[in-house]
């Protein structure tokens, strides 16, 4: 796979990724958010899993299960932190936070971690997407700041960068969909509990049940083969400043759909976006034309 149709990839599960928001008006407010986290990753990973074992994809004795058991986790309580951080300091802020962190966050990863230093391009691209997600969501009226909230936000935002770095040393030694079953598997059995301890009322409703569907399946699976599919041709930290093509659809989402209104100011941020997005997508057609050019 070309790195350019790697960015295209993870850029559509990002995509994916944005409807999320857009689909939970459509569940029952009285299901509480983290027990939508849980349902939508039994949804999407135990669904994956089967059909995996069915088709014997995934072989247990030789598989990655340290840096599997890694990612689970971060994914885990990246969806505590994310949901809990939305319910203290609102959709917007939590959001922006939490997303626009995390390319920061990757970057840094790993810079210490892998000791490889952010290219120029990223941080060009990233400081862009970042500009664009504060401008996206400034004209927000009534939001209160909660300090502990954006705490959690960006625990999140830390989270879905090691989630990313630990993700591709999986997919090093397996291949996208059963990485995505088996780290999404083990993060639903750990998310579990939360059944049980937060409210569900109103989970078991046609409308509840179509949407928990579409976020397990779309949002989920669907979306995250995409982004394990580009990853493992781009770096971790492209890959989560691509992903923040998630605030910039669900921003066009809730024009469209939602019916909210974005002044100058937030269509200025989409337009940052979409500039730090092309940017990375530019480069790696560039790289690879380089490439192919030395080779």
């Amino acid at each position: 796979m070309s790195q350019r149709i790697a960015f295209i990839i993870v850029l559509l599960g990002a995509m994916l990724w944005g409807t999320t928001g857009t689909a939970q008006t459509f569940m029952p407010q009285t299901v509480h958010p983290l027990a939508v986290g849980a349902s939508r990753l039994a949804v999407g990973g135990f669904s994956l899993l089967i059909l995996m074992i069915v088709m014997r994809k995934v072989h247990f004795r030789t598989w990655p299960w340290k840096a599997t058991l890694l990612a689970a986790l971060a994914m885990a309580i990246f969806q505590y932190c994310f949901f809990t951080s939305i319910r203290l300091t609102g959709i917007a802020i939590g959001t922006v936070v939490a997303i626009g962190s995390a390319p920061m966050f990757s970057g840094v990863v790993e810079w210490l971690y892998l000791k490889r230093r952010p290219m120029k391009v990223w941080l060009m691209a990233t400081s862009f997407a970042i500009v664009g997600c504060v401008l996206l969501f400034s004209n927000k009226e009534g939001v209160v700041v909660n300090p502990i909230g954006v705490s959690l936000s960006l625990c999140a935002g830390l989270l879905f960068a090691f989630y990313t770095l630990f993700n591709k040393s999986v997919l090093e030694r397996a291949d996208a969909v059963p990485s995505v079953a088996v780290i999404f598997s083990v993060s639903a059995v750990m998310l579990m509990p939360f059944l049980f301890l937060f409210e569900t009322e109103g989970l078991l409703t046609a409308s509840g049940i179509s949407t928990v569907l579409y976020l397990g399946l779309a949002t989920t699976s669907i979306a995250y083969i995409l982004f394990s599919a580009g990853l493992r041709h781009i770096p971790s930290s492209s890959a989560v400043t691509l992903s923040l093509g998630e605030p910039l659809t669900a921003a066009i989402l809730s024009v469209v759909v939602v019916g909210e209104r974005l002044d100058i100011i937030s269509w200025g941020g989409i337009v940052l976006l979409v500039g730090g997005i092309l940017v990375l997508t530019v480069s790696g057609r560039r790289n690879e034309k380089v490439v192919e050019s030395v080779t």
